[in-house]
C-alpha cells in the first residue's frame, strides 16, 4: 500500500516541522517553497518549553545545543531610567514545564530543520515553486505549482498551507488577508564585543516605554546580542510605514531619545537594521476546507508580544501529525486537528493582542502597570505562564 501523500506550501519553521512530523508517521511529503533560495536571514527566536518539547521529540534539541542558550531569567525594565520592574526566573524552566527554554537564531533552527529533512526519507523539497491553483476531488487534492514560465501539476491526499502571514492558500479559501497592525519591528544583531556589558547577561531583557518596547538577549553562546525594537506608528499601511521611516537609525534615535542611556547605547551599537511591518489576523472559525488546512501564521498570525509565532506553528505541526495518525480518513483527521488546535491558538492570539496594549502604555496607566508587576513575586510570574509554557498543555505527541 502506498503511503499517504501530503503537499505543503511553505518551507518556513512550521512547514519544515510539519514535514518532519508527518514523515515520521509514515507519510510521503512534498514541500513547495516560493522563494528561490532558503537564505539564512531573520533574527532571534525565544523557543519556550511548549515548542522545545516537540523539537526534542523530533531529536532536534540536541542538535541545537551548540547554538542555543538557556536564559536564566526574563527581566523587565522601565524605559526612562532602566529601573527593574520585575523578573521571572528561568533557571528551573525545564523542571517546571517539562522542557528547556531556549534562545536561538532563526537561521540556526532552520539549518537544523533542513539537515533533518535531508536525513529523512520520504520528504522532497522544491524551491522557486509557488502554488498557483488548487482543485479538490473526491479523494484527492490537485495543485498547480508555478516555476517561472512552467507549471507542474501534482496530486496528494491533503494540502497544508504553511505559507505565512500573507498566505495565498488562506486567500484561496476566502478567509481574508492579514492586516497591518500599525506597529513595526526593527531588528539587529550586535557583536557582543561592541555591545554594552549589561547586555551580556544570560537573560532576556524587556524594556517598556510609551508607544514602544525593546527586547534583547544573547545568541550563539553569547557571541552576538539580538535586538528588537517594536514601535507604534501612525501610518495607515505597511508601504507608508516603510517609506515614512526609511531613515533607519535616525528614526530610532528620535523615537527612543527619552529612554535610559543603556538602551540608547545598545541601539547605537547596531550597524545594520532590518525593518518588518507587523501584521496580524483576526481569529477565524475554520482553518480547514475539505482536504486543505492552514498551519502557523497562515491560520493564526499574531503580534510578537508573547514570542509565540514560531512556537505555535511547531505546536500545529505536532497536532496535525497526531490527528492524521489517529484518523485514517484525511478530512476527518484535518477537522480533528482544527478542533485540537484552534481554541489554544486563538487564546494565544488574543493574549498577544492584550499584551501589546499593556507593553506600550503611557502616563498613569503605565505607572499602574509597573506597580502591578512589582507586586508579583518570581513564583507568581512563573505561574502566570503555566498555561502557555507547560509542555503537557500542547496538543498531542509527535508520532
Amino acid at each position: 500500500m502506498n503511503p499517504r501523500h501530503a503537499l505543503i506550501a511553505g518551507a518556513g519553521i512550521g512547514g519544515l516541522c510539519a514535514a518532519l512530523c508527518l514523515a515520521r508517521s509514515g507519510w510521503r511529503v512534498s514541500l513547495y517553497e516560493k522563494a528561490t533560495f532558503l537564505d539564512e536571514t531573520g533574527a532571534g527566536l525565544q523557543l519556550s518549553p511548549n515548542a522545545s518539547a516537540i523539537l526534542r521529540k523530533l531529536g532536534l534539541v540536541e542538535r541545537l545545543a551548540r547554538f542555543a542558550l538557556r536564559p536564566q531569567a526574563i527581566t523587565i525594565r522601565r524605559a526612562r531610567d532602566g529601573a527593574t520592574i520585575a523578573q521571572m526566573p528561568l533557571a528551573e524552566a525545564e523542571r517546571r514545564w517539562g522542557a528547556p527554554y531556549l534562545l536561538v537564531h532563526r537561521a540556526d533552527l532552520q539549518r537544523v530543520l533542513l539537515d533533518a529533512i535531508a536525513r529523512t526519507s520520504g520528504i522532497s523539497l522544491m524551491t522557486n515553486a509557488a502554488v498557483s491553483g488548487v482543485e479538490q476531488g473526491e479523494n484527492r487534492v490537485r495543485v498547480a505549482i508555478g516555476q517561472g514560465a512552467a507549471t507542474l501539476r501534482v496530486e496528494g491526499d491533503c494540502l497544508i498551507g504553511a505559507d505565512g502571514v500573507h498566505s495565498s492558500i488562506r486567500q484561496r479559501l476566502g478567509l481574508g488577508s492579514a492586516r497591518f497592525s500599525r506597529r513595526t519591528a526593527w531588528r539587529a544583531l550586535v557583536e557582543a564585543a561592541h555591545a554594552p556589558v549589561a547586555t551580556h547577561r544570560e537573560e532576556t531583557t524587556l524594556w517598556l516605554g510609551r508607544g514602544a518596547h525593546l527586547v534583547h538577549y544573547p545568541l550563539r553562546r553569547g557571541a552576538v546580542i539580538n535586538v528588537v525594537a517594536v514601535v507604534d506608528e501612525r501610518c495607515r499601511s505597511a508601504a507608508e510605514s516603510l517609506w515614512a521611516s526609511s531613515a533607519g537609525p535616525p528614526f530610532l534615535e528620535s523615537h527612543f531619545a527619552e529612554w535610559d542611556v543603556a538602551a540608547r547605547e545598545l541601539l547605537r551599537a547596531a550597524t545594520e537594521w532590518r525593518k518588518w511591518p507587523l501584521f496580524d489576523c483576526r481569529p477565524i472559525a475554520n482553518w480547514v476546507c475539505g482536504r486543505v488546512a492552514l498551519l502557523g501564521d497562515a491560520a493564526h498570525a499574531m503580534p510578537p508580544f508573547l514570542a509565540q509565532g514560531a512556537a505555535q506553528a511547531i505546536e500545529d505541526a505536532s497536532a496535525l501529525s497526531a490527528a492524521l495518525d489517529q484518523d485514517k480518513d484525511v478530512e476527518a483527521g484535518l477537522r480533528a486537528y482544527q478542533a485540537l488546535r484552534r481554541p489554544r491558538a486563538t487564546r494565544v492570539q488574543k493574549e498577544s493582542r492584550r499584551q501589546a496594549a499593556i507593553y506600550h502604555l503611557a502616563g498613569p496607566a503605565a505607572l499602574l502597570r509597573d506597580m502591578a508587576l512589582r507586586a508579583l513575586s518570581g513564583r507568581k510570574m512563573l505561574a502566570r505562564y503555566d498555561w502557555l509554557y507547560d509542555a503537557g498543555n500542547t496538543t498531542g505527541p509527535v508520532a
